[in-house]
């Protein structure tokens, strides 16, 4: 045994390396443009997108904040990750906002909705993100491993061997190579999801044990501490309005070929999450029952000790790298969607204009390395993994109020926007340091704000310039392959290489009626929100509808699922 791993663990992780550095350099030949690199120039099928929009989503601070949780809070630990969950419904509405856009990054949107300062201030916060973000899941694939070795391969080596490792394939194939690593990653990330279960049930001599063991209230959804309903229900909110705005989703939910495959990915793939995540709740109370002993500061290191112990040789080498899969499949991409910020909304706009493919190439690969250095610095800096997110969900909500407004609210303006941010952040500011409420009284003061501030100072201030208002809404107006009808409109089109003509016909998901094409050229109801009164139509918003719906009965099942499971052995 070297290092807390045998030979053959080794032996697996060299391996799974060696397969993935080739994805990297194979995808590199599909390199030929900036649009290739940052957006995979929307060529990615509906399973891709699927795989895509789970393996990104899915990362190792994820099963390492869950499993830490549940070990003190039980089954409410779950919503460290299932806060999500009822916003997933909602991923099917955005998606093909995202699409007809046409933008590569969020600052494109917010350039054109609201102006330059307004995009210079989310290029600023959607890279301060991504560092942090990329940080964060260093550090839980650094605590985790040094679990699982029992502190021979300490956290600091663990965060530097992987960053050297997705830098390698990710800089060469952009996002395509996170594509295609994802699909394969989010194999792994299934493993390791479940992989631990019986393990750990055969350790503890079945269910029953585990009842016997711990009081109720480590098997309720809801706890009387950390995590509250009302907790749950103000990060749910807080969280509505933060998804819409993180920086790698205008990718993540616009780089498909077709609308459906654009929703199909970005929704489905995160309930395949959503899945998984039963899986690390239920791991971190069987270690509250195998090892007690950790104090609260240790508890994100359950997920890795159980590993460690209870794995054999070679399944522990399986384990490890699929830690780094999971960790390596959204950093790789968060490297991306970070460079294409600063390429794309800082030099090209701002410094070279002109500037070539080439150039906007190796600008972008400089610009990844330059975030990843960043990411480094917070990966030794954030106190704990949960910390660290409860940071997040409130830095995105900030910016999330200005874009509900831009798409809904014609009359919205970018003083309003600014006005709102300000105010939401000296909100935070001073319910947390100076009057010290918890993370949901936070949430309930600095949102209501926001939006009133949104909604008064956008009607007392001057209205964005007509024609602005008339190209973005003509853009969402107007289904992907129709972008003749947009020149003849004198429309600008940002993202290059947009399919032209009649989209192909293709088979549609079983749940939608009909034949045609997938490129759908319904309406979509977030975008009419305020005049359905005057357009709906079943006809219209049908694919919406449906979709939505199915999407809820999803959300049932696995709620269902999850409270039949925690009876188990009681």
């Amino acid at each position: 045994m070297v290092f807390g791993l045998y030979f053959i663990d080794y032996l697996v992780i060299l391996v799974y390396f060696a397969g993935i550095g080739w994805i990297g350099w194979w995808t590199k030949r599909m390199v030929k443009s900036s649009d290739d690199f940052f957006m995979g120039n929307r060529r990615f099928g509906k399973f891709l997108m699927i795989m895509q929009g789970f393996g990104v989503g899915t990362h190792t601070d994820q099963p390492v904040s869950v499993s830490g949780a549940a070990y003190t809070g039980g089954l409410s630990g779950i919503w460290f990750q299932w806060l999500w969950m009822f916003i997933t419904p909602f991923y099917w509405l955005i998606a093909p906002i995202y699409r007809r856009l046409r933008y590569v990054t969020m600052s494109d949107f917010f350039e054109e909705r609201f102006g330059k300062s307004m995009s210079i201030l989310y290029t600023i916060s959607g890279m301060l993100f991504f560092c942090m973000y990329i940080g964060l899941m260093l550090k839980g694939t650094g605590l985790t491993i040094e679990g699982i070795t029992h502190g021979n391969l300490s956290e600091e080596f663990v965060i530097i061997l992987t960053t050297l490792m997705f830098l390698f394939y990710g800089l060469a194939g952009g996002l395509i190579a996170a594509a295609f690593t994802d699909a394969i990653q989010g194999i792994f990330i299934l493993i390791l999801s479940f992989l631990l279960i019986p393990f750990a049930i055969k350790a503890l001599g079945g269910m029953a044990t585990v009842h016997e063991t711990l009081p109720d209230e480590m098997f309720k959804l809801f706890s009387n501490n950390e995590i509250t309903g009302f907790f749950v229900l103000m990060v749910v909110i807080n969280g509505l309005f933060g998804i819409t705005v993180q920086p790698h989703h205008m990718a993540i939910g616009g780089s498909g070929k077709t609308e459906i495959a654009c929703r199909s990915g970005w929704t489905y793939g995160n309930f395949i999450k959503r899945f998984a995540t039963m899986g690390w709740v239920f791991l971190g109370v069987f270690a509250a029952v195998l090892y007690p002993g950790l104090v609260f500061a240790e508890r994100e290191q359950a997920f890795g000790i159980l590993a460690g112990n209870l794995l054999p040789a070679g399944f522990v080498g399986l384990m490890v790298a699929s830690l780094i899969a999971a960790v390596m499949s959204s950093c790789d991409a968060f490297m991306i969607h970070g460079s294409a910020l600063y390429t794309r909304n800082v030099y090209k706009s701002y410094r070279k204009p002109d500037a070539s493919q080439k150039q906007l190439l190796r600008t972008g690969r400089l610009a990844s390395l330059a975030i990843v250095a960043g990411g480094l610095i917070f990966a030794f800096i954030f106190p704990s993994v949960i910390d660290g997110l409860k940071i997040l969900w409130k830095f995105t909500a900030y910016l999330g109020v200005a874009f509900w407004f831009g798409i809904i609210w014609k009359k919205s303006n970018r003083y309003g926007a600014w006005a709102s941010v300000v105010v939401m952040i000296l909100a935070s500011v001073y319910t947390e340091y100076v009057l010290d409420w918890s993370l949901p009284k936070q949430i309930l003061a600095y949102l209501p704000l926001g939006i009133f501030t949104m909604w008064l100072v956008s009607l007392l201030t001057r209205p964005e310039p007509k024609e602005k208002l008339r190209q973005f809404y003509t853009l969402l107006d107007t289904p992907v392959g129709k972008e003749s009808e947009l020149r003849a409109q004198d429309v600008e089109i940002k993202l290059e290489g947009i399919s032209e003509g009649k989209p192909k016909e293709s088979r549609r998901p079983w749940f939608l009626p009909g034949k045609g094409t997938e490129e759908e050229s319904d309406g979509l109801i977030l975008a009419d929100l305020l005049s359905l009164g005057k357009k709906f139509s079943w006809k219209r918003y049908r694919v919406d509808i449906i979709g939505f719906a199915v999407a809820s009965l999803i959300v049932g099942l696995l709620l269902s699922l999850l409270i039949f499971l925690a009876r188990l052995g009681a």
